[in-house]
């Protein structure tokens, strides 16, 4: 009998210690998303895999499948092997089964309505009169050394030209040495939270970026994430996605109640969300939420794209407010299925293309971002005043320079010693490579200026070209701080060599206000101005190589001006300028305007102006360097109005203009982007045709194809012929998505984009105007096309057809094609 027993447990053991446990994974074959519980089944037992997709499972007998299956999907039978470190199903969508929708079930339903219904009671912003807390943030990008492989690779690479080269790449070893001893990057800041009644705003007490001995103060403003779950939209990446616990967000989304658990003693429903079209790239998340309250307890939600994104909020239970408040927030970000190489504030975080299957060994593949943040000495219900509400960040100068004492409390990770190395190492590379200056070049530049010494010199007055002056050589500048804050001198002389003539203009202007940044600038100029053109007088000065749309213009008036001007940013979220101007102007092309019986073939017009942007929609901070848009969002206005001054020196006509522009940007977390550009303007007086709208064509008028191929401009009508037609009122209305790249060949990635265009004008009294003759607008110009952009080195090509009442005769006449050039500066 003692045999019986020993063997009975000899036995017992051996058929226990056979069992090997697998590890697997089951996503999404095209879009490679994790599916979250689907059903595995093994050897007749059946589980279900968690929120990401994952599962363990006991297999004893090898030969027998793991089948994975889910509503909408093939059923997917995989083998396992003991060496299997993890199993990846990917299961095929069943187009029988494809529009198939999940149904919530009731229960679930109840409750996420009353999550929604009740988040009045459980927002703090709405429960308490006033809240204030400190918040301490700690964004470090950095890869786990173990990921990285240390091998020295030889790779092969070809050229344009098909030749292969052969080389060592060490990447890989160098950069897995760096990581272990320190991150890639890190910074830190400590703010304080207020909100009362007149809204939420943000004073950043403390700040340090390794590497820098001043901020990067976009990234003071930089929200990757909502800091409030209840918000809707929801915000990821600064992109807007509909929030789950909202009325809408219920007709995108499909929920599960998993179990309930708890929570600081509380009991808590666990429910799992997704999108109910599988494959959309929306949120998926678990929401953890309070029994009694229906407030959310915890939540953690994820988006599988081009990135992967985490987003784990953790709530406090207050026993005193019966409330949940934050406690803590960790936002991370990793390389996803992007087969495009990829950027994250800036080049801070940079993922390169990679198309491999498996788990990839690249450095930058392994690289993260993570943003940790801590609430803490929290009050409710203080007296406090929010100054300038509309300014939502403030960013006074005492918190840069605070000393190395006042971070000791927030250094609670001991264990982390690549923390403290990250500032050593970082510092020193900064001094090593001019990272300050190379930034601070960078935003000289992307405004059209080069510092030298105490002038900024203007990029763009160096050299352009117009089919009027030919190439147009100068110099122009601005001083810059190093000679003063408060006053600066603007100037410019250029020379044309076909037209011969010099031109050049001189502006001194004086700081009256700095918090407001108020200007008031004296200016006088004698120069060329394209023939009824529309431009606004608050557009941002973004630096460009060069300007293609006056490459084929040959008709330009000649404007001599004295003018004063006055810009300020006093309004909350806005940029207005004001001027009075005094125009002597000479059309340089055969133009007569007949005015009251008398004939003008040069002018004097003096007039005042008003323009004015306004970003409602945009969040603002206030620098020691000045005001940043730091959210810019959209839509954006602007407005402008002209009146010219009757009965004062020199003026010849009376007319009014008013001009008005909105521009909406929708970006997709997909990478995709649409924009809607709506423009209008309306001139009533006597007005002369250098005053009108032509809505900026950009085709020449020759006759065939390739003579036309010119380059395309930014928002110009690219089959509109020059000085066709004009109009004294008009609406135009442009329409465009760009989708991602497409990698079609070695460095040959185009941008693409699809785009229409259409402008509806008037004009009244034709008769006035003699020499140049042109059609009107009023039964619509349409045009519709593509863009390939970004082929190679910046060049493209799009191509535009012309459709609708003013549909040409001849086919080609209605087509156009030009070369695009997209200038990258890095920065």
């Amino acid at each position: 009998m003692k045999y019986f027993w020993l063997f009975a447990t000899l036995f017992i053991s051996n058929f226990l210690f056979s069992q090997t446990k697998i590890k697997g994974q089951v996503i999404d074959f095209d879009t490679t998303i994790p599916i979250a519980f689907a059903k595995i089944t093994h050897d007749g037992k059946t589980i279900t895999t968690d929120w990401e997709g994952k599962f363990a499972v006991d297999v004893i007998v090898f030969e027998k499948p793991i089948i994975a299956s889910y509503k909408g999907y093939y059923d997917k039978s995989a083998y396992a092997k003991k060496s299997t470190a993890l199993l990846l199903i990917k299961l095929i969508t069943n187009s029988k089964e494809r529009k198939a929708e999940l149904y919530t079930h009731q229960k679930v339903n109840t409750i996420i309505k009353k999550v929604i219904d009740n988040k009045k009671k459980n927002q703090p912003e709405h429960v308490f009169k006033s809240f204030e807390y400190k918040n301490y943030e700690y964004l470090k990008v950095s890869a786990n050394p173990d990921s990285i492989s240390s091998k020295i690779d030889t790779i092969y690479k070809r050229n344009l030209f098909g030749k292969q080269k052969i080389k060592l790449d060490s990447s890989n070893y160098r950069f897995k040495k760096l990581v272990e001893k320190n991150h890639i990057y890190q910074t830190e800041k400590v703010n304080l939270i207020q909100h009362n009644e007149k809204g939420t705003k943000e004073t950043i007490l403390a700040s340090r970026m390794a590497g820098f001995k001043q901020p990067l103060y976009e990234y003071l403003g930089l929200h990757l994430v909502s800091y409030s779950v209840y918000e809707n939209p929801f915000e990821i990446l600064e992109t807007p996605m509909q929030n789950p616990i909202s009325n809408f967000g219920r007709k995108l989304y499909n929920y599960t109640l998993i179990d309930s658990t708890t929570i600081d003693n509380r009991k808590v429903y666990r429910i799992y969300f997704q999108p109910k079209k599988l494959r959309a790239n929306r949120l998926r998340g678990l929401l953890y939420v309070d029994a009694a309250t229906f407030a959310v307890a915890k939540a953690h939600y994820r988006v599988y794209g081009i990135v992967n994104i985490n987003a784990y909020y953790d709530f406090k239970y207050l026993k005193e407010h019966q409330i949940w408040f934050p406690e803590k927030t960790v936002f991370n970000v990793q390389k996803g299925t992007n087969t495009d190489d990829l950027k994250i504030l800036g080049s801070t975080i940079q993922f390169n293309n990679s198309i491999e299957e498996g788990i990839s060994k690249n450095a930058s593949d392994q690289a993260y971002l993570t943003i940790e943040s801590t609430p803490f000495d929290v009050a409710f219900n203080t007296n406090f005043v929010i100054s300038e509400p509309k300014i939502k960040i403030e960013v006074p100068e005492s918190s840069l320079s605070q000393p190395e004492k006042y971070w000791a409390p927030f250094t609670k990770d001991i264990n982390d010693k690549r923390k403290s190395n990250t500032y050593i190492s970082l510092d020193s590379l900064s001094m090593a490579s001019k990272i300050e200056h190379k930034l601070f070049l960078g935003r000289k530049i992307i405004n059209g200026y080069f510092p030298i010494s105490l002038i900024d010199v203007d990029l763009r007055s160096i050299v352009k070209y117009n089919n009027f002056e030919g190439f147009r050589l100068g110099i122009g500048g601005v001083t810059n701080n190093k000679l003063a804050e408060n006053y600066k001198i603007g100037f410019y002389g250029a020379y044309g060599l076909k037209d011969r003539e010099f031109k050049y203009g001189i502006s001194p202007s004086y700081l009256v206000d700095k918090k407001s940044e108020t200007w008031v600038t004296a200016s006088y100029s004698d120069d060329l101005e394209e023939i009824a053109q529309t431009s606004f007088a608050t557009d941002s000065r973004r630096f460009r190589i060069y300007d293609p749309r006056p490459i084929n213009i040959s008709t330009f008036y000649n404007i001599r001006t004295s003018a004063l001007s006055l810009e300020s940013k006093i309004l909350p979220k806005t940029n207005s300028y004001f001027s009075v101007s005094q125009n002597y102007i000479q059309p340089l092309f055969e133009y007569t305007y007949v005015n009251n019986n008398k004939i003008y073939t040069d002018y004097n017009i003096t007039s005042v102006q008003f323009a004015i942007q306004w970003n409602p929609f945009s969040n603002y901070m206030r620098t020691p360097m000045g005001m940043i848009e730091n959210e810019k969002r959209h839509p954006k206005f602007s407005f402008q109005v002209m009146q010219t001054l009757p009965d004062v020196v020199e003026n010849d006509f009376t007319f009014t203009k008013v001009d008005f522009k909105t521009f909406y940007e929708i970006p997709y977390l997909s990478g995709h982007k649409s924009s809607v550009l709506l423009q209008a303007g309306w001139a009533f007086g006597d007005i002369p045709l250098t005053h009108m709208y032509s809505i900026a064509p950009n085709n020449i008028n020759r006759d065939a194809i390739l003579q036309r191929i010119t380059f395309a401009g930014k928002n110009s009508f690219e089959t509109m012929y020059y000085n066709e037609f004009f109009s004294n009122r008009y609406a135009s209305l442009q329409l465009r998505h760009t989708f991602n790249k497409v990698n079609l060949a070695y460095k040959i990635a185009p941008e693409f984009s699809v785009v229409t265009r259409m402008a509806w004008g008037e004009m009244d009294n034709t008769e006035k105007h003699i020499g140049l003759p042109f059609n009107t607008l009023e039964r619509g110009f349409y045009e519709s096309g593509i863009e390939a952009n970004k082929i190679f080195k910046g060049l493209g090509i799009t191509a535009f057809f012309r459709y609708g009442p003013y549909q040409l005769p001849r086919f080609d006449d209605n087509l156009s094609i030009k070369i695009s050039y997209f200038l990258d500066l890095g920065i």
